[in-house]
C-alpha cells in the first residue's frame, strides 16, 4: 500500500497457511501480504484452490495464521491493532461487530424467516437482558435493511421460499446488520445468474459510495472490475494487478 493512501483499515502481513490432507501438506498461503484503505474496496482474484478463500478467513478471525520457522507468525492487524493474536471471546466480538461475511452459500438458518435471519447479528451481540431492551431496536434496523434490499415483501418467509438473489440480499442484509466497518464477501454472485449477480454488486457498490470497506474474492475479472482495486493470489503471495 502507498503511503497515499493513508494508515489501512485491515492489513495482513506474511501470511503463511498449510493444510494437512491425509499425509500430505498443502501450503495455501506462502507469506501473502494485503493491505485495505479506510473505504477501499479490493478485489482478490486466483486460480481455484490459490488460497482466496483462505485469505479472506484470516482478515476475518475464522482462522489464524500458521507459526513459520523460530514461532514467527503473520499478522491480522485492524486499524493497526493485532487480531489473530486475540481469545476466543475477542475474535466473536471482532467477527460480531467489527466486520461482517457474505459467503457464496448464503449459509441462512432454513426454519427461520427472512427477519429473524438479519437479526442473527444482533441478537448475538446481547445478552437476553440486553436483547429484552434493545430487541426492538435491533429488529427495526434489520427490517428497514431488508426493505433497502428490496424484500419488505418477503420478510415473513423463509429461505427455501426465496430465489437465489433473495437469498443473497438476505444474507447481505444479515451482514450489515450491526454497521460492520469493513465487509468480506466470497464469490458473493458465484451461485447466480448474470442479471441477479449484477443487482447483488449493485447493492454492495451502494454500501461502498456510504464508505464500507470492502474485500470481496472473485475469479471473475468483470467483476473485479468494479473494484478500486484489485490484487491476484499467484503461487501462495499477492501481487498487485491491472
Amino acid at each position: 500500500m502507498s503511503e497515499a493512501r493513508g494508515r489501512p483499515i485491515l492489513a495482513g502481513h506474511d501470511l503463511h497457511k498449510t493444510y494437512r490432507l491425509g499425509r500430505v501438506d498443502v501450503p495455501v498461503l506462502r507469506g501473502a501480504s494485503i493491505a485495505v484503505a479506510e473505504g477501499e474496496w479490493v478485489a482478490v482474484l486466483g486460480a481455484s484452490g490459490s488460497g482466496k478463500s483462505t485469505l479472506l478467513h484470516l482478515l476475518g478471525g475464522l482462522d489464524r495464521p500458521d507459526r513459520e520457522g523460530r514461532g514467527h507468525r503473520g499478522q491480522v492487524l485492524f486499524r493497526g491493532e493485532r487480531v489473530d493474536s486475540r481469545g476466543a471471546r475477542a475474535l466473536d466480538a471482532y467477527r460480531n461487530r467489527t466486520v461482517g461475511f457474505v459467503f457464496q452459500f448464503y449459509h441462512l438458518l432454513p426454519e427461520l424467516t427472512v427477519l429473524q435471519n438479519a437479526t442473527i447479528p444482533a441478537m448475538v451481540r446481547r445478552n437476553p437482558l440486553g436483547w429484552l431492551l434493545g430487541g426492538a431496536s435491533a429488529t427495526g434496523k434489520a427490517r428497514a435493511m431488508l426493505e433497502s434490499l428490496g424484500l419488505g415483501h418477503r420478510l415473513a418467509h423463509r429461505p427455501a421460499e426465496l430465489s437465489g438473489g433473495e437469498r443473497q440480499r438476505v444474507a447481505i442484509a444479515r451482514a450489515l446488520a450491526n454497521d460492520p466497518q469493513a465487509l468480506l464477501a466470497d464469490e458473493p454472485t458465484g451461485n447466480l445468474d448474470a442479471k441477479t449477480g449484477e443487482g447483488i454488486l449493485d447493492a454492495l457498490a451502494e454500501r461502498h459510495r456510504a464508505g464500507l470497506s470492502i474485500v470481496m474474492v472473485t475469479h471473475d475479472p468483470a467483476i473485479a472490475a468494479r473494484a478500486d482495486r484489485r490484487v491476484r493470489l499467484v503461487d501462495g503471495g499477492i501481487v498487485e494487478t491491472a
